[in-house]
This record gives C-alpha cells, structure tokens and sequence, in this order.
C-alpha cells in the first residue's frame, strides 16, 4: 500500500490522526471488506493485475483488501516509509523479507541477541534454504564491519533488543550496510514512534502489530513498511514471497488493528511514565534494573541521537534477581497480588511480566546467552496501564520482599 505524503516535518503521530478514511456509507470508521476475490468490469484490468499493482484495483486477500490497505497506509505513515505491506505475524513479516533479500549461498549478519523466534528462524530454519546467519554484537560497529562478506545481503538487528533493550547505533549501521551493498532491516516492535529507523537510513522497517501497536494482546499481525519497490517484489504474483507464501491478515483484524492504532501515542505516554517511575524505584533499592530512562543506561547516548522521548522512554524493562529460583518466587508473587501477568508478549494494558532464559529466549543457546548477560535471574516487564501506580509500587516492593526472603 502507498503511503500518502505527510506534511514536513510533522510527528509520526501527528500524521496518522491526519490519515482520514471513511467508510463506504460515510462512517467515521473505515468500512471492512469482506470478500475473497474481487470482480472485474473490464477484462484487460485483470490481465494487467498479474503483471503490476493496478490502482483502485484489488485481485485475491490472500495478497491484500480494502481492509488491509487502510491499514498498511497508516503503518507506512508511522515510519516515514513509502509503502507498507502487512502480514498475519510478526514473524511472517521477518521471513518473507528475509527470503526477498537472500537467496541459496547468501549471507545474513545479524545481532546475536534477538527475539528467539527470530534467531532459530535465522541459525536453524534459514540453513535449510542455504541461507546462512553470522550473529555479532551490534553495539560493536567494528565487529558488524568484520562480519560482512561480499555474499552478505541484509544486515538484520532491533531497535530496542529483546530483552536487554540495548539500543545499536542505526545510522551507523545503515552506512557499514550502504558500504558493502547490503540492506539493513529493523524490528521496531519495542519502540513504536520512539525510534522511526528510516531517518538513521534503515531500508525496511518490520513490527509484529501484536505487541504496542495493538494493545490489546486480542490477535496476531505483522507489517513490512519499506520502498515501493520492495513492497511490488514482495506482492508479485510469479515471485513475490508475501504473495506465495499467502501470509494473510484478516480483513476484520486489520479494521480493529487500525482503530488501535490512533491511541497508541496516549497509551505509550502513560507505559512509558509508569515505567520510568517503577525503574527509578528499583534502581534506588540496588535492584540491578534495565531501563532507557535510567542515566546508568549503557546507549543512552544513542537513545539521545536517534530516539523521541517526547513519547517517553518505552514500557519495557528488565530486573536481574541473579537467581532463578528468587525470580520465579518473585514472579508468583507479582501475580498473586495481582500486579500483572505471568505471561509472554507485551504491549498489553496490563502488566506481563516472564522469564526469557526459559522462555522467548530460549532458542538461543544457554552460553550465547550468558555471554551477553541474559541470566536466569532475569525477568522482562512490559508495564502496563496502571491508574494507581502508588498502588502496584506497594504491591511490587512487597512481592520483591517475599522473593528475596523465599517466604509468603
């Protein structure tokens, strides 16, 4: 889907609540299209569909909908990017642009600590294909420049990393990719409108719509926001992989994901203020705390070049208790005073908390991960939309007490 052209040098916000599309019968929710296929009047227009986008016309949902497009158009706004493509997950949106950029011998560089879906997806499933991974450290720019071969053809890292939300330098990211004729593609998923990466010169910029964008933790979907170029290579009939692969997003879906967007500025506002309350409180107990609002925060330099805290500093966080035993005592007790939710995911209105060693990283080898500091003390925190913070702090400390003296 085509981004309209917002006004220079607006907010990323600010041109989403100026994105207006009514529906059919003048509703101020656009409609949702509910059909499989689509008919044609004129026989010529469905010959020039299999060979190229034709405007105004729609060919099979498996590709996309009216529905869709609403939603791309909005997403593609978000990141500054001129078009936008979205999937059924994140995942989808992760793999079908990987298997656009590379094919048998080629080469990915990628952080080595990423979301763990993403590193088997990389280490064990892309092999498969020929397609081979090297993982660096990506807040090292010198390691990422050794890494890269004349076969590499994506550099691959997260804006915020999960879960040890470091923050790598994108722009010079994007120029070690530039050198070598690579692309570089950001996950932004934890850092919706904090970071808009195609201003650091990132070429593809991918969400799982699941998380923050959502809210909601009611559904599953992704987006590819990038060229148009990329987007037509990815929706072609005889070779694009959105098209093959048939990744679809729900027409119904895509409408409620759409409307949630246009609040998500406010809720990240009130995740990020609650997180930053609930950090600086930690951190003064001696609580070994990951926070981007932190001023021990190891890239907060990079956070200040390339990041809008106008937002805030993000809903994540992450807490070191050292121990697992203390961390899963600690994470019973969260839940049983009804602090949040002993869960996977993010982005939600209420607080998830869960462990990654043992959980969305666990794919990732036990020594790469204690190399990087993901021990199995650690808990990751996606905080919530807390009223009454005051409240959750007593419940909190309380939990913590209980966990470090291993009684109720």
């Amino acid at each position: 889907m085509r981004s309209p052209t917002g006004p220079e040098g607006s907010h990323p916000a600010s041109q989403i609540e100026d994105y207006l599309v009514f529906g059919e019968f003048g509703e101020v929710n656009p409609s949702v299209s509910d059909g499989s296929t689509f008919t044609f009047l004129d026989p010529e227009k469905l010959k020039a569909i299999f060979h190229g986008p034709v405007p105004g016309c729609h060919l099979y949902s498996r590709l996309d909908s009216p529905s869709t497009q609403v939603l791309a158009g909005a997403l593609a706004l978000m990141e500054e990017m001129p078009a936008a493509h979205v999937t059924a997950s994140g995942m989808a949106a992760i793999a079908c642009t990987l298997f656009n950029f590379c094919t048998q011998g080629t080469n990915i560089v990628s952080d080595r600590l990423v979301y763990g879906g993403t590193y088997a997806l990389l280490k064990n499933f892309l092999p498969r294909l020929g397609i081979s991974t090297h993982f660096v450290d990506f807040t090292d720019p010198d390691q990422v420049q050794q890494a890269l071969t004349p076969k590499t053809r994506v550099l691959y890292c997260e804006s915020l990393s999960n879960p040890l939300l470091r923050a790598p330098d994108l722009s010079r990211m994007a120029e070690i990719a530039h050198s070598r004729g690579a692309r570089l593609v950001v996950d932004n998923t934890f850092a919706p409108l904090l970071f808009t990466p195609r201003r650091q010169g990132a070429d593809v910029v991918i969400h799982s719509l699941t998380k923050f964008i959502n809210g909601m933790s009611d559904c599953v979907a992704g987006v590819i926001t990038a060229d148009e170029s990329v987007i037509r290579e990815l929706s072609d009939a005889s070779n694009g992989a959105s098209m093959l692969l048939g990744p679809t997003l729900d027409s119904a879906r895509a409408a409620s994901i759409y409307k949630n967007l246009h609040t998500l500025p406010v809720r990240l506002l009130q995740h990020g203020k609650n997180a930053q309350a609930l950090a600086e409180r930690l951190a003064t107990m001696g609580i070994r705390v990951s926070y981007p609002g932190l001023p021990d925060y190891p890239d907060r330099a990079v956070w200040k070049r390339q990041a809008d805290s106008r937002l805030g500093h993000g809903g994540m966080m992450t807490i070191d208790l050292g121990e697992e035993n203390r961390a899963q005592r600690f994470m019973l007790a969260l839940q049983a005073r009804r602090v949040g939710l002993l869960a996977v995911s993010l982005g939600y209105y209420r607080t998830l908390f869960s462990p990654p060693g043992s959980s969305t990283s666990s794919e990732i080898p036990e020594e790469e991960r204690a190399a990087t500091g993901l021990g199995p003390g650690l808990v990751r925190f996606s905080v919530g939309l807390d009223f009454d913070l005051e409240r959750t702090w007593t419940r909190f400390e309380a939990s913590l007490r209980e966990a470090r003296e291993g009684v109720s």
